[in-house]
C-alpha cells in the first residue's frame, strides 16, 4: 500500500514496505525528484538500512560470542511497517521486533519512522527504543535522486555542493568493507563536477559532524535538491560503478560497514550505536526540492 502526503507545493509518495519514499514532486514544475527504481540500474527508491548500515565481513556478527547472520544494510528495506498516525501531510510507521527478527537479531526493538511535508521540505525523522537490557544497532538513509533531473542535461551538468564548504576526512573502502587506518582529507572546501567516474571505486564516504547540507545544483537550470541534517557522523555518496546510472544518492548514516580489521564482535564495531532499556534514540534529516 503507498501514503501520499501533500502540500501546496509538492506531492509525497511513501511505500509502507520498507517504510520507503518513492515519489517526491514539486507541484509547479511537475518534475520527479526520488529515483523510479528501474531495475536495469538499481531497483529501489530510498530505503531505510536498519539494524546495520553497510556490509558485515561474510554477513555475519557476533553477540555474547553467539554468532548471527545479516545481509547487507540489514532487514528494515524489506519488511512491511504498520502505520500508526496520519494526516494530510505526514506519517508515522512502526516496525517491532518478532520471532523473525529475533533469530537474526538477537533485539526487541521499536523503529518509528516518520515523514513530514511542509511545503517544499520533507523530514524524515528515526525514533529507536528497546525492552532489552541493550541493544546494538545502526541506522542509515539512501535516497536516490534523479540526476540529471531535466531532459536534455547530463550528469556533468550537475555539481555537488558542501555546507559547510570544509575539508572533511573520508574513509576508503577495500572491496565492500572500510579502511579505517587510511583515511585521507576530501576537498570539501568546494564543489565538485558530477560524473560517473566519482563511483568507480564504489560509495564515497565522509566523516560528518554537527550540521551539514548536501546538494545537487545546476548552472543549466534553476532545479535541484538538497539534505540536510546533524549529527549523523557519516555520509555516503553512491550510484552503481558497473553501469552509468542516471541517479545519485546521498546518505546519512549513523552506523557504516565493517572495518577490514573488524573482529565481528556487534558489541566493537565502527559507528555502533547502544541503547539501554527505557533509552530513545532520535535522528532526523530533511529533503528539500528546488
Amino acid at each position: 500500500m503507498t501514503i501520499y502526503l501533500e502540500s501546496d507545493t509538492a506531492k509525497v509518495s511513501i511505500n509502507e514496505f520498507g517504510a520507503e519514499l518513492s515519489s517526491f514532486i514539486l507541484k509547479e514544475t511537475g518534475v520527479e525528484y526520488i529515483w523510479q527504481a528501474n531495475p536495469n540500474y538499481w531497483g529501489r527508491h530510498a530505503p531505510v538500512l536498519f539494524p546495520i548500515v553497510g556490509r558485515l565481513k561474510k554477513n555475519t556478527y557476533t553477540y555474547k560470542s553467539q554468532p548471527y547472520r545479516m545481509n547487507q544494510h540489514g532487514f528494515a528495506r524489506d519488511m512491511t511497517f504498520d502505520v500508526i498516525e496520519q494526516d494530510a501531510s505526514s506519517v508515522v510507521f512502526e516496525l517491532k521486533s518478532n520471532q523473525e527478527t529475533l533469530e537474526k537479531y538477537p533485539f526487541e526493538f521499536r523503529l518509528l519512522i516518520g515523514y513530514k511535508l511542509v511545503d517544499n521540505e520533507l523530514t524524515t525523522s528515526y525514533e529507536v527504543s528497546t525492552l532489552s537490557d541493550e541493544m546494538y544497532f545502526s541506522i542509515g538513509a539512501h535516497p536516490a535522486f534523479n540526476v540529471p533531473l531535466i531532459e536534455g542535461t547530463t550528469i556533468e551538468d550537475y555539481y555537488l555542493h558542501f555546507y559547510p564548504l570544509k575539508s572533511r576526512i573520508k574513509i576508503p573502502l577495500e572491496g565492500a568493507y572500510i579502511n579505517s587506518e587510511s583515511k585521507t582529507l576530501a576537498q570539501t572546501n568546494t564543489s565538485i563536477q558530477l560524473n560517473h567516474g566519482l563511483f568507480k571505486e564504489d560509495a564515497q564516504i565522509l566523516e560528518t559532524k554537527g550540521k551539514n547540507t548536501f546538494s545537487i545544483l545546476s548552472e543549466k537550470h534553476p532545479h535541484g535538491v538538497r539534505v540536510s541534517y546533524e549529527d549523523f557522523p557519516f555520509v555516503g555518496f553512491w550510484s552503481p560503478n558497473t553501469v552509468d546510472a542516471p541517479f545519485i544518492c546521498i546518505e546519512p548514516w549513523c552506523g557504516i560497514a565493517d572495518d577490514v580489521s573488524a573482529s565481528g564482535a556487534i558489541e566493537e564495531k565502527i559507528g555502533i550505536n547502544k541503547l539501554s532499556k527505557g533509552d530513545i534514540f532520535n535522528r532526523s534529516y530533511t529533503i528539500e526540492i528546488i
